[in-house]
Order: structure tokens, then sequence, then C-alpha cells
């Protein structure tokens, strides 16, 4: 599940270092996948959107059996 996780945020990324920031899968367990914006992304006042609307729904489309993001 991890590699097609990584999979997805490599789908992702390219957005999110054109605005200068990056998404780290920090860990996956029991269906949770943590993640963590970092540089620009990090300190967005728009992470949430960002998280919510672009890495997540990335992700879920690639990995339908994950039940939650969780972002650090």
């Amino acid at each position: 599940m991890r590699d097609r996780i990584e999979a997805a945020l490599n789908k992702i990324r390219p957005s999110l270092w054109a605005d200068g920031g990056d998404a780290e899968l920090v860990d996956v367990k029991d269906g949770v996948v943590t993640v963590r914006l970092t540089g620009a992304c990090g300190s967005c006042p728009m992470s949430t959107l960002t998280l919510r609307m672009g890495v997540e729904r990335v992700i879920r489309e690639e990995v339908p059996e994950i039940k939650e993001l969780v972002a650090v």
C-alpha cells in the first residue's frame, strides 16, 4: 500500500513543487495515511484545501481502501 501511496503523491508533486512546496509520506498504519506538507505548502493559509482537494483526492483515487488522511 505504501508504494501505491507514494506513486499517487508523485502524481501531484509537480503541482506542489510549482508553488514551492511538497508532500512527504510520514506513515501508513491500519489504513490511516499521515502526510506532512513542506516548503511553502507547510505555512500556506490554503494548505488545508490543498491537502483535502489535492493530496487526499489523488491518493483516494489510487488507493481507495485508505480510511483517513491526517496531516502533521
